[in-house]
């Protein structure tokens, strides 16, 4: 994680937690959520922030646990939504988070040094399980890498790169879209990973 941006997520947990929670409900993401992931299976949240995706799914019938780098963030969670389980991993690293049939990872790796995407992508796979579901996003960014005013990054790359980590997937969405929550231009992928081979 950029240090930069933890440092932002750390010192304004908060104030970046009532902004997030005072968005328009993000139901486009939801409804993707509700189209394919796995009912009936572990789901985690890589990039949690103040726990809102988490709170959802365990309203909507999905078990779920939250994982972020920022320990600011965490306490926000853990102070909102105090029923649900809320630890410390960051990426690319997820070290010891196990494994889950669901993996939900909304507009993070937009902030990682470019030189870290492609080993997080790969990392983001090792956690979903076979015949899981990975929802990946990231903010687009156009042109260079920018900072915004809180310091955070916003790495610009091309999708291909994060395509072409999730070859060996079936891909069950792809798409750029206006974020209907934050208003700013996300790009979306959704894919299953392939079951364990059953030999005779």
């Amino acid at each position: 994680m950029d240090r930069q941006t933890l440092a932002a997520y750390d010192d304004h947990a908060a104030a970046f937690a009532t902004d997030w929670l005072g968005q328009p409900a993000p139901v486009d993401l939801q409804e993707i959520v509700e189209r394919f992931f796995v009912r009936g299976g572990n789901s985690c949240d890589i990039g949690c922030g103040c726990g809102r995706e988490v709170a959802w799914l365990h309203a909507n019938g999905f078990s779920a646990m939250g994982f972020d780098a920022s320990e600011g963030l965490l306490k926000e969670a853990r102070r909102r939504y105090p029923s649900y389980k809320f630890a410390h991993a960051e990426l690319p690293d997820l070290d010891g988070i196990g494994t889950f049939d669901n993996v939900l990872c909304e507009t993070v790796i937009m902030h990682l040094d470019r030189k870290e995407i492609v080993t997080s992508v790969r990392r983001l796979l090792d956690v979903v399980k076979p015949s899981g579901i990975l929802y990946l996003s990231w903010r687009v960014t156009e042109g260079a890498d920018e900072r915004d005013a809180q310091g955070r990054l916003y790495a610009a790359f091309d999708s291909a790169v994060v395509r072409d980590e999730l070859k060996g997937t079936t891909v069950l969405l792809d798409e750029e879209v206006t974020s209907a929550s934050s208003g700013k231009k996300i790009h979306r992928l959704v894919v299953k990973k392939p079951g364990l081979e059953i030999r005779e």
